[in-house]
């Protein structure tokens, strides 16, 4: 289904651009937000919507990947919100429509690695 990563592609932008209305209208009205690392889930798309609108701090977003296959898709995004970076993994579930049912984010933290790979690994 092309058309939901489409609808994914114009969520992030919408988000991004902060136009409230059209993020809406990429979302299914019983859309499901899941955070798995907090525990967190917020159900319907008013309070999904209402959520992202009061996300603190200025943030951005960027695309880094989009990988799509039938009614499922997932981004890669790089998040910022002022001198702060981070990536996110974002799993994406739709309806025949091509509107997005099911969000799932994943907020992985950066961490230092084991002591002896050295040699075989290059940091960046």
């Amino acid at each position: 289904m092309t058309e939901l990563r489409k609808t994914v592609e114009s969520y992030w932008s919408t988000a991004e651009a902060r136009d409230w209305s059209a993020f809406a209208s990429t979302l299914a009205e019983g859309v499901l937000y899941d955070l798995p690392q907090t525990r967190e889930r917020i159900r319907g798309r008013d309070r999904y919507v209402q959520f992202n609108r009061e996300y603190p701090g200025d943030w951005h977003i960027r695309i880094q990947r989009v990988v799509a296959d039938g009614d499922q898709v997932v981004t890669w995004i790089h998040f910022t919100v002022g001198l702060e970076e981070m990536y996110a993994i974002t799993f994406f579930t739709g309806d025949e429509e091509g509107r997005i049912t099911t969000v799932t984010d994943f907020w992985p933290e950066e961490y230092e690695p084991p002591q002896g790979r050295e040699h075989l690994v290059e940091r960046y």
